[in-house]
């Protein structure tokens, strides 16, 4: 581990290096690409630095206990020591955190979809008061959410809404999210008090650069037509939505929530490039995980994480047993409680993978 460390620090300096070569601040791409490898380090290497202080201390500090000291001296010695072994202990912890390989993603904008499911009308409902919830995070964290495509309901539900959060760091707290949601409450329609449980589910994928994924304007077919839905006059006059067809992988994307067709194009170009990355990612991963699950996991799109109970205002996680009695304060966004635990259960897991 303190090899691994040592090759960051020297990469570190490194960089400092470049950074103040004047052919790298004269080159926007280089100078971004190495300002970003530097504070990606930065965590790693100021935290290798307190841990070789503290330890260079602790070896000064029981240095002097081979010295002659008078016994309130060698108490005050000892009780150093002590706080030292804890702080080296705590670094080495968090050393090893901060040297787990980083998700190439983690720092990506992301493209959320919610879609109802299984439950009609509440589902809908639903899908809406995750996308509300989603919305509200964002909000929080000071990033910014724009609507690609809504599918609405006449009740006010989705029954499917895609939509970008802009922000650094969106998909490292928000990929835990994919996969099946349940609500189980008394819909408002329900004149006899009766507990229904529906579902809606969620895909989180990071938006993908254009270097990321190649994709040929010969292998997209495009089609326009005319937009329904909420919208003026324009509605059903003009040909504005756009359906883009990937034809080597049959992935489609429709967008028709701006009145101009070069706005939805661009839109459905976003979704259309995170969703053909996301599938090769996913056919990676699943290579990867045929012998092996993760405990969190973000593969496996149909597996239930999440129950939303109304009438005991309660929250559970099924991936790691989590339930939190906050279900009201949840659903305006503050999600860092569940999310935090997850990433700590996904931590613990890697590091686990990699000590066996």
């Amino acid at each position: 581990m303190l090899d691994r460390l040592k090759s960051i620090e020297d990469r570190y300096e490194k960089l400092n290096e470049l950074l103040s070569d004047p052919e790298v601040v004269n080159d926007p791409k280089k100078l971004r690409e190495y300002s970003k490898e530097q504070s990606d380090l930065q965590e790693t290497v100021e935290a290798y630095r307190r841990y070789r202080s503290a330890s260079e201390q602790l070896s000064d500090a029981k240095a002097m206990l081979e010295e002659k000291l008078d016994a309130d001296m060698r108490e005050m010695v000892k009780e150093e020591i002590s706080e030292l072994q804890e702080e080296i202990e705590s670094l080495t912890d968090q050393l090893k955190v901060l040297l787990i390989p980083k998700d190439p993603n983690d720092d990506k904008n992301v493209i959320m979809e919610i879609r109802g499911a299984a439950g009609g009308e509440e589902a809908a409902l639903f899908a809406g008061n995750l996308y509300r919830m989603y919305s509200r995070y964002a909000e929080l964290q000071g990033w910014k959410t724009e609507v690609m495509e809504a599918n609405t309901t006449g009740t006010g539900g989705y029954k499917e809404i895609i939509f970008m959060i802009n922000g650094s760091g969106a998909y490292s707290r928000l990929k835990y999210e994919n996969g099946a949601h349940r609500v189980q409450r008394v819909p408002e329609t329900e004149s006899g008090g009766r507990i229904h449980t529906s579902t809606a589910t969620v895909a989180c994928l990071p938006e993908a650069e254009e270097v990321e994924v190649d994709i040929h304007e010969k292998d997209i077919r495009v089609d326009t037509f005319a937009s329904s839905g909420p919208g003026g006059q324009s509605v059903n006059t003009t040909m504005s939505a756009v359906r883009l067809t990937h034809l080597p992988t049959g992935v489609v994307v429709s967008c028709q929530d701006e009145k101009s067709q070069i706005k939805n194009k661009e839109k459905a170009m976003k979704v259309l490039r995170a969703r053909i990355y996301d599938k090769f990612q996913q056919e990676a991963q699943a290579e990867y995980d045929q012998n092996r699950k993760s405990a969190v996991g973000t593969g496996d799109r149909s597996e239930r994480i999440r129950t939303y109970n109304f009438p005991q205002n309660r929250v559970t996680d099924h991936r790691i047993g989590l339930t939190i009695q906050k279900l009201d304060q949840i659903l305006e966004g503050k999600l860092d409680e569940v999310i935090d635990a997850l990433i700590v259960e996904d931590q613990a897991s890697k590091l686990q993978e990699a000590e066996s």
